[in-house]
């Protein structure tokens, strides 16, 4: 007795994408969403947030080579 295929969303559209090797462009239903995401990731309209660095000149040494409070 096999097991039925997961059944994904496409990240993309939401359409339905069994998650097997025969799914070519899982999680994507197509060539076309894969493409979409890939652009969107390019033209950085995606971002992963990340902490700021903090401000050079806050604590940057002074000529004694300790950090200026």
């Amino acid at each position: 007795m096999t097991t039925p295929p997961r059944i994904v969303k496409c990240p993309q559209c939401g359409a339905t994408v069994p998650w097997t090797a025969e799914s070519k462009w899982r999680p994507f239903c197509s060539e076309r969403c894969k493409t979409i995401d890939l652009g969107g990731w390019a033209s950085e309209r995606y971002r992963i947030a990340t902490p700021e660095a903090p401000d050079e000149s806050d604590s940057a040494p002074d000529d004694t080579g300790r950090e200026q409070s």
